[in-house]
Order: structure tokens, then C-alpha cells, then sequence
């Protein structure tokens, strides 16, 4: 499910994120059902035979644009099995045999997992990645499954139309293609939006039909509890960082919630299959983090290989490649947001700045510049709330955005806002050397190793013993089984 993000209040920081961050997909349990494609989610969706040709119109026209909005498709044949399994159970269950849906896995490394009308459901290899045996992974495709079942989609018919009035709006005013505007897609991406009460509806449903199939009903809660460790742990464990979306349940709300569902129809925890050794086979060798291809976060330098440019944020921030936009927080309530937009060549870059898309711009701060043969501008903007330092840049036949933003306006803050910009250069190869690909392994443990002893062999990563744990739904100090497999993060 994803949606334009509120502001929220309660600290700075997770405000500033939310404010910058405009697209976000929930990490929560979000969606539709499923047949999965062995090409890579490119083939067409097969829909069930009460399909409604409305959803199937709205589902081909947003598909192409929700997969390019989050880097394409994402091949594994391994991966790919287990969806197709799990899904047949899962459709049986729901009484729904004959419906068939196409899945898509995305090639990001954001945790998610969400649905469009039409049959097309899309689950990241981040999601993949987090979940630790096949009954997280259901309880993920159940959830999706009681959407559909729910008739969810129908109430998203009024976004489908804003969708389509937006794009009008930004062919008109920037003569740029709908089809990869940040504006249009901000619209685009509310069609997977549910409502909080649909989300609490689909999350009990969604354990029924798990239960049902024969899975953990109690993993359902589970991987909420991951994913919420794994939000902190992905925002630099920011307060909040696991509840944006202000119009959505929180976490320990939901996941209590989750814990009375499945006690209620099937008991205290340990019936159901789990599979993990099945799981765990089946994610071997998947691509972990940023992909390659999408550019890559290297310290506090974003490295983009494909483009060949880089640039790097001031000490202090931590860089995040999220969905169409790099994203930075500094631990002082700073952030900055780097995105592409589509501007015409004959646009100056000073016109783009003053065109009307940024709030609060104040047209006589505008200024030419140009920093290592770069043609670049720069303005400030200022909200009730906010200020904001922006900055365009043409490199190729592209143009890039920079966004800082800050609740108070100062020196430092300015001066860290040109020192990014002035960063921005060329890339060599000496910068794309520095990008390493991750790739999720498995580990068995032996008889004497704990949680602990297994951490270490990620050691070599940032907060790599953190994210074992995380990976792994472990705590410092857990026993581990002897025999059994465990997820760890390589370099290759």
C-alpha cells in the first residue's frame, strides 16, 4: 500500500523524513492474490472470472508505471516457486480456486507489498528478504488475498480519476511525460492506498485464510514485529519511523491485534506450518539492498552507475536510496530529498525552480550557478513550517533535484545544502568500483554457535551484527538450533 505521506508532528525528525520522503510504501501487510509469473511479472495478469472490466482497465494502465516506479522486475526462478505455492494454498483456502492473479516482484529493496485492481499484486525482494519461513511470507499474500476478496479496490475508484486529471495537469503545465514525473507518480502510487479500517479488516481476515491453509496463523504478527524492527533500523531508529502514514493503524496496535485474531480462531502459538528450511532455500543468493543498476549508497556518497554521476552529503546525514529518490536525515531534524524530473530542454533551469512546484519559493533567491562544468540553480523556500534550500541540476539529458529542509534556517544549514551541490560531479571508475553488490546467504548453525557467534560473520557490514538480528527476528544473547539455517548478508 502506498500513499502520499503526512507531516507528522510528534518529533522532528520523523516529520522531516515524512515531509521529504512523499512516497513511501507502508511496511505493513497490505494486498491482493496472486499467480506468479515465471518471466519476471511480465506476462500478462490472468483474472478471475468475476472480473470487472473497470478494474481491468485501471489495473494495465498502472501497471507498467508502478513497475518502473520501483526499478522493474526482479527475476529469481527460486523465489518465483515459493510464490506460486504458497498462493495456490492461500487461494484455496479463500475459496477463490480459480481466481488467478499475476505477481510481480520488484526489483527494490524497500519492504513491501501491495496490490492494484485487475489481478496485478506485486511483493518487493526486500519483503522477500525480511521474512524469515513461508508462513510470513502467506501471511503477507493472505492479507493481499483479503483485499480482493473484501472488494477493497472498489473504493479506490475516485483515485483512479484524480490519477488521470493529475497527469493531465503535468503534461499541460511542464510539457514532461507522465509516465515518469514525480508529480503524476505521487498519484499514481495512491492507488494501492487502503483505508485504516480495510487494513484491520484485511489483517483479520488475511490470518483466517492462513490459518486456514494450513500456516502459522501467529506469523502474521511476527513479521509485523520484523518489519517494525526493521523500519527503526532502516531510519536510523528515528522515533516513529515505523508509523508515517498518520491515516494507518500503528505497529504495536496492529500487532496485538494480529496476536488476538489468531488466538481467538486457532490457538496459542506453535500450530501450523512454518517451512523454514524450505524458505530459506528459496531466498538463497537473492540480491540484498540497493541494486547496482539503481545507483548505490557508498558511505554518505550516492554513486550512479548507470548515469555516471555522484555527489556526497555533508557529515552527520545518513543516505537511503528509496523509490525514485535518494533520501538523507541528519540526527538535528535535517533531511534532503535527490529525485529526477522531467523538464524540457528548452526550459531553463531557473524557469523550472519558479514554475510553481515547490512551495514557498521566494523567486529573488533564485541564482545561476555552475560547479565542476555542471549547469545547476538554487532558491530558498519557506512554509509555515518549514525551510527548505533547492537546487536543480542538469547532467545529461536529465534534470535532478535536490530538496534540504530544515524546521529552522541557519549558516550551517546553508552551508551544508552548497557543499552537497558543489559534490555533485562525474563519476569515474574509480567511484563505481566502490559499489559492492550484498546477496542474501544461509548459514548453519553448529552446535556451540548462538546468535551472537553467527552476527559476527557480518561484522564487515555497517551495523551488520544489528541487521543479522533484525534478519533473523533474534535478539544479542538468543539460542540458536543447531542444524538449522540462518540468514547472513555477503559481499560479493
Amino acid at each position: 500500500m502506498i500513499a502520499l505521506r503526512r507531516i507528522i508532528e510528534k518529533t522532528a525528525g520523523a516529520a522531516i523524513v515524512a515531509a521529504l520522503l512523499l512516497l513511501a510504501g507502508c511496511t505493513t501487510l497490505v494486498g491482493s492474490a496472486v499467480k506468479v509469473s515465471e518471466t519476471g511479472g511480465q506476462s500478462a495478469p490472468i483474472v478471475p472470472a468475476r472480473a470487472d472490466s473497470e478494474d481491468d482497465i485501471i489495473g494495465a494502465r498502472e501497471h507498467p508505471r508502478i513497475v518502473a516506479s520501483y526499478g522493474g522486475f526482479y527475476s529469481d526462478r527460486q523465489a518465483e516457486i515459493v510464490l506460486a505455492r504458497i498462493v495456490g494454498r492461500l487461494l484455496a483456502a479463500a475459496d477463490q480456486p480459480s481466481a488467478q492473479f499475476t505477481v510481480t516482484i520488484l526489483d527494490t529493496a524497500e519492504v513491501n507489498a501491495f496490490a492494484l485492481p485487475g489481478g496485478y499484486v506485486y511483493v518487493t525482494r526486500g519483503i522477500l528478504a525480511l521474512a524469515s519461513d513461508t508462513s510470513e511470507l502467506a501471511a503477507v499474500l493472505a492479507h493481499e488475498i483479503a483485499h480482493v476478496t473484501l472488494r477493497h479496490a472498489r473504493a479506490r475508484t475516485n483515485r483512479v480519476r484524480t490519477s488521470a486529471i493529475v497527469d493531465k495537469v503535468v503534461t499541460g503545465v511542464f510539457g514532461g511525460s507522465v509516465e515518469t514525473d514525480q508529480s503524476s507518480n505521487r498519484s499514481r502510487m495512491s492507488l494501492a492506498a487502503f483505508s485504516q479500517q480495510q487494513e484491520l479488516a484485511a489483517d483479520k481476515e488475511g490470518i483466517m485464510i492462513a490459518g486456514k491453509a494450513g500456516y502459522d496463523p501467529h506469523a502474521a504478527a511476527r513479521f509485523l514485529g520484523a518489519m517494525s524492527r526493521f523500519a527503526k533500523f532502516s531510519a536510523g531508529d528515528t522515533e516513529q519511523a515505523d508509523d508515517f502514514l498518520s491515516s494507518h493503524p500503528s505497529t504495536p496496535d496492529r500487532i496485538q491485534k494480529a496476536i488476538e485474531a489468531a488466538r481467538a480462531s486457532f490457538g496459542a502459538p506453535g500450530l501450523g506450518e512454518t517451512d523454514r528450511s524450505g524458505y530459506m532455500a528459496g531466498i538463497e543468493g537473492l540480491t540484498f539492498g540497493d541494486s547496482s543498476a539503481q545507483g548505490a549508497v557508498v558511505g554518505r556518497r550516492f554513486i550512479d552507475p548507470k548515469r555516471k554521476f555522484t555527489f556526497a552529503v555533508p557529515e552527520g546525514y545518513t543516505l537511503q536510496n528509496s523509490r525514485g529518490a535518494v533520501v538523507g536525515v541528519a540526527g538535528d531534524g535535517e533531511a534532503v530529498r535527490f529525485d529526477s524530473a522531467e523538464v524540457p530542454p528548452s526550459m531553463g533551469l531557473e524557469d523550472y525552480l519558479k514554475s510553481g512546484w515547490i512551495a514557498g519559493l521566494q523567486p529573488q533567491t533564485v541564482k545561476r550557478q555552475n560547479f565542476n562544468g555542471v549547469e545547476m540553480a538554487s532558491g530558498t523556500a519557506v512554509t509555515a513550517q518549514w525551510n527548505f534550500r533547492v537546487s536543480v541540476v542538469r547532467f545529461g539529458d536529465r534534470v535532478y533535484r535536490f530538496i534540504f529542509a530544515a524546521k529552522f534556517d541557519s549558516p550551517r544549514f546553508a552551508s551544508g545544502a552548497e557543499q552537497t551541490l558543489k559534490s555533485f560531479r562525474e563519476a569515474t571508475a574509480k567511484d563505481i568500483s566502490q559499489i559492492r553488490k550484498l546477496t542474501v546467504w544461509t548459514v548453519t548453525a553448529g552446535p556451540v554457535d548462538t546468535a551472537d557467534s553467527l552476527a559476527r560473520k557480518m561484522a564487515g557490514l555497517t551495523r551488520g551484527n544489528e541487521l543479522f538480528y533484525i534478519l533473523n527476528n533474534l535478539y544479542p544473547g538468543d539460542p540458536v538450533e543447531a542444524g538449522a539455517k540462518y540468514k547472513i548478508v555477503a559481499v560479493q
